[in-house]
């Protein structure tokens, strides 16, 4: 066969291959209801699956198609009976004459290895209790465990069934209809009365025990958690009830699935995820009653509960209409925020979020929420302000009425900002196209707009401004002119800004009044000042060990440690048996700190301390726990071996912030000749995709 003759053929069948995928997309079927079968072995990191469709046909087409990627396919049946197909690895086509206005069943056999979207953790490792599954399946496609649709505009009413060793629980979407136990495995069944988008589809399994709530208008809520992390349910899950009740009346449209569940794994790829009814959501958001004041799981809550509506209920046509989902969800995070956290922490927050806002446009990084290649500061931040302007245009009564027709007008369909724009045209009776124009099209943020509303909005805030401008302006003393502003406000915001922003106009004796405080936001601000501690503040500064806050602990260990070696033992002893955050912030700095303390502790102890912080770079330990060890061990010591596997082993973690700071590391090291010998000769230690990224690295030019 001629060289020619063997292109024209390849040509033909991608032509032909091309017709197939794109003759879909018309929404000549339309598939109506799936059910997943699922015997996931987590040891072996594979699944085997049955899925059957039902789906109608709406204009006569002589083929069907799903997206499966990567899977071993070895039984396809049509209406029960054998079909033509093809499968190139991402397409499965089912060729066949289907007729207009009839119904279809495809029933299809499979297992595969996922390389994405289903993600396995700990089951080959020491450490009891440390096993999970979870999916990912926006961004990843689900299609790499399930034959869908990465489509988001089909959508299908789902069940699953889930085969998964016995000992562990298994959660999905939709309601646990029963469990049926085997030998070794138990099977669980889960039932969605509603469609959604497979892109939605999820499950996670683990150890986990939960806690039941029931929201005023009757919906079950499943909190989940980790056993040996009971005490932390409660500052975790604090205000959920309070938050769907908050949203449903402020959304104006029911919670529109049969339950809400909320489900911690590790190394969540992001902070969370709104699958159908089951938000899974980083373990780094558990969170103990001293953290919550340092950082919470609130936003993340809210956020991820109003996708629930934007995103779930009405899903965007396409990227160019992400606004409809984050944009709200962030601003009903937003709303929630203020109603629970208070108006001093909303609104300050907004400040912040316009300078960084204000930030990326002055470096030319501006984007139109149009654009669907925008940026998540645009799609999140950009667009609650956008939807915050809107309300603030249209009124509350024309905008809330407006949001609920366009829910009801769309619901479990798919939707465009057009469209959106459309209902509240409508119903306001008012044209949007400057708004059009000026908030989603333009890529500018409109910063003094959203300055002018704080300032109107928030007394704080306009007392801010005026104090920038005097102390600018004014040939009044500075400190006389902060002491004006400090006593005119109970603002900790306000005050907390004053602090950072102006310390070195201020006298000790105010500082020391400063410390007197009582506020927990204005003595974490004191933890943070550079520079050396005046002799007449050092116990002020040491009752700063005493704060409830893990961020102000770790500031006052850390300085204290360094200005007064002849109280090191002290502070030591003061922080001893303190973990921390997530990431063990507390206990990783004690660590070094107390390895570093020169006759702290006997020989023995010492050597324990050190293996104990080194071993914290494993594979085994949550990625911030990882990532913190990197850098402190990082700072002050060179990296054993263990540590330079662990790092490659970082280097290909699924997530990609904590993969890109390996890589970072990684690449300074190989600059270094004899670091780059120390990773050749681990080379051959190493296996599959770590094997292949280090030599690919090191043979780098």
């Amino acid at each position: 066969m001629s060289r020619l003759l063997k292109w024209g053929l390849v040509l033909f069948f991608f032509m032909f291959q091309l017709c197939y995928v794109t003759g879909q997309e018309g929404s000549a079927s339309d598939f109506l209801q799936g059910d997943i079968m699922l015997k996931v072995d987590p040891f072996n990191e594979t699944v085997q699956g049955q899925v059957q469709y039902h789906f109608s046909i709406n204009n006569t087409v002589d083929s069907v198609y799903l997206d499966a990627r990567a899977m071993n396919i070895s039984k396809v049946r049509l209406n029960g009976k054998k079909v033509r197909y093809s499968y190139d690895g991402r397409y499965l086509v089912l060729f066949r004459k289907y007729r207009e206005n009839k119904e279809y069943s495809i029933d299809i056999h499979y297992s595969c290895k996922p390389d994405q979207a289903m993600y396995f953790l700990g089951w080959n490792d020491t450490i009891p209790g440390n096993e999970q599954v979870w999916t990912q399946g926006q961004g990843k496609y689900n299609s790499h465990w399930v034959p869908s649709f990465d489509e988001m505009s089909e959508k299908v009413s789902f069940s699953i069934s889930i085969d998964f060793p016995k000992d562990y629980e298994v959660i999905s979407n939709g309601k646990l209809i029963k469990t049926t136990n085997h030998d070794q495995t138990r099977s669980w069944y889960y039932e969605m009365i509603k469609p959604m988008s497979s892109y939605l589809l999820a499950f996670a399994g683990g150890r986990y025990s939960s806690e039941r709530k029931i929201s005023t208008s009757g919906i079950p809520l499943y909190l989940y958690y980790y056993p040996h992390d009971s005490l932390k349910t409660e500052p975790t899950y604090r205000y959920t009830k309070e938050i769907f009740d908050l949203l449903e009346k402020e959304i104006g449209v029911p919670y529109p699935w049969q339950n809400y569940k909320q489900v911690p794994v590790r190394d969540f790829l992001y902070a969370g995820m709104e699958n159908t009814g089951v938000t899974l959501f980083s373990d780094s958001f558990m969170t103990d009653s001293t953290a919550f004041k340092d950082r919470n799981y609130v936003d993340v809550n809210a956020h991820e509960l109003a996708h629930q509506w934007f995103g779930n209920l009405v899903t965007e046509q396409d990227a160019s209409s992400h606004w409809l989902h984050e944009g709200f969800a962030t601003y009903y995070s937003w709303l929630a925020q203020k109603e629970f956290l208070g108006e001093d922490h909303f609104y300050w927050m907004l400040l912040d979020k316009a300078d960084d806002l204000e930030t990326a446009d002055r470096e030319g990084k501006g984007t139109s929420l149009l654009d669907p290649a925008a940026d998540s500061l645009t799609f999140y931040e950009k667009g609650a302000f956008a939807i915050l302007i809107l309300r603030e245009y249209l009124g509350d009564q024309n905008f809330s009425q407006g949001v609920e027709e366009f829910l009801k007008a769309f619901a479990f369909k798919n939707a465009t900002v057009d469209d959106f724009l459309a209902q509240l045209e409508a119903t306001s009776a008012t044209t949007l196209e400057s708004f059009r124009q000026r908030w989603l099209e333009s890529k500018t943020f409109h910063e003094k707009e959203v300055i002018q509303y704080l300032r109107k909005s928030y007394p704080p805030i306009d007392q801010f401004f005026k104090a920038r401008l005097e102390l600018i302006s004014s040939t009044e003393d500075n400190e006389a002119i902060i002491k004006r502003f400090w006593e005119s406000t109970t603002s900790s915001e306000f005050r907390k800004r004053l602090l950072l922003q102006h310390h070195r106009s201020l006298s000790t004796e105010f500082l020391k009044k400063a410390f007197n405080s009582t506020d927990f936001k204005v003595r974490q601000a004191l933890s943070f000042l550079p520079g050396p501690v005046p002799e007449e503040l050092i116990e002020d500064y040491e009752s700063l060990l005493n704060d409830k806050s893990y961020i102000t602990l770790e500031n006052a260990l850390f300085k204290l440690w360094i200005l007064r070696p002849g109280q090191r033992n002290t502070y030591l002893d003061k922080c001893s048996g303190i973990t921390g955050f997530s990431n063990k912030n507390i206990r990783q700095l004690w660590l070094l700190l107390a390895i570093l303390t020169r006759d702290y502790l006997p020989v023995e102890e010492l050597e324990e301390y050190r293996k104990e912080l080194f071993s914290y770079t494993a594979e085994p330990y949550p990625m911030e726990v990882r990532q913190l060890a990197f850098q402190l061990i990082g700072e002050v010591f060179p990296y054993e071996d263990r540590n330079l596997k662990d790092l490659v082993n970082a280097a290909v973690h699924p997530a990609w912030q904590f993969r890109q700071f390996a890589r970072t590391i990684l690449k300074d090291l190989l600059s270094d000749e004899v670091q780059e010998e120390r990773l050749r000769s681990i080379l051959k230690e190493l296996k599959g995709e770590e094997y292949e990224y280090l030599s690919n690295e090191l043979n780098r030019e």
